[in-house]
């Protein structure tokens, strides 16, 4: 496996935390990123988004994950957040924040996987190594 993704020499191997198993299976997973024209499209096929709850006038503020999308890209890459929390400083002050705000680790986990996909869509669509200086 390490192999074929150093031979691929994806951008998706710069970001922090992001090991070969996970770097191999994201791409694999999302398939062509050119198909999703925004981030929130490809939030959204993985399952990441919020749910709407709405009943006349009433919009929930405080909603849950979707989990709509498919199960295997959110595992992979609230997998690929935690790893990235751990072993980089942005996301582990990001995470830190939102646990500040009295969220639960999988709701602060989810939210860090929400910041890696639009991360991920930016180094994939511009094809640049992610550089967090």
């Amino acid at each position: 496996m390490n192999a074929i993704m150093l031979s691929l020499d994806s951008v998706i191997m710069t970001i922090p935390g992001i090991c070969y198993i996970n770097g191999g299976m994201i791409p694999g997973k999302i398939g062509d990123i050119t198909r999703f024209p925004t981030p929130c499209k490809l939030l959204a096929f993985s399952g990441l988004d919020p749910a709407v709850y709405q009943s006349g006038n009433f919009n929930a503020s405080h909603t849950k994950m979707s989990k709509r999308g498919s199960g295997p890209p959110r595992y992979t890459l609230v997998n690929a957040a935690l790893n990235a929390v751990r072993n980089n400083q942005t996301f582990h002050l990001y995470y830190d924040k939102n646990m500040s705000e009295r969220r639960t680790h999988y709701n602060a986990l989810g939210h860090c996987a929400g910041k890696l996909v639009r991360i991920i869509y930016k180094i994939l669509t511009d094809n640049v190594p992610l550089n967090l200086d």
